[in-house]
């Protein structure tokens, strides 16, 4: 996957909320969101796929731990389409981080790693981020 925007150091904390706007490409196969302590490590990996790694239209979450994937997570929605804005909506909580999408769908995702902050976001694939933000 292409390596993208890195941010280090940041402070994403129990109760605040992360809202990311974009657009895939016109041919994105997938991309992805990592949440994490560092670059080796994401405690949130959301991955909509329009069409990669055999699935068509999914979002796919998961968290990578000691060089390790774990568990696939899939629900809510696919409002994703190539060339169209999204948003995404990422309201972490003490036990789970509560994904909204652009079509209103939502994903509960548990925090894997159980830490009240995290520092490391990288955005890879296919798409132009055009806002983050923290609140």
């Amino acid at each position: 996957m292409n390596q993208g925007m890195i941010i280090k150091n940041m402070s994403f904390k129990v109760g605040q909320t992360l809202t990311i706007v974009g657009v895939p490409k016109p041919d994105a196969t997938n991309f992805a969101v990592n949440i994490g302590p560092d670059e080796n490590q994401f405690t949130m990996h959301l991955n909509p796929r329009f069409n990669a790694h055999g699935d068509e239209n999914v979002v796919v979450c998961n968290s990578y731990q000691g060089g390790n994937w774990c568990e696939e997570h899939r629900e809510g929605g696919f409002p994703f389409v190539h060339g169209e804005e999204f948003k995404i909506v990422i309201k972490f909580t003490p036990a789970e981080f509560v994904v909204t999408l652009s079509d209103g769908s939502t994903i509960c995702f548990p925090n894997r790693m159980a830490a009240e902050k995290y520092s490391f976001f990288s955005f890879d694939g296919e798409a132009r981020i055009t806002s983050f933000e923290i609140k």
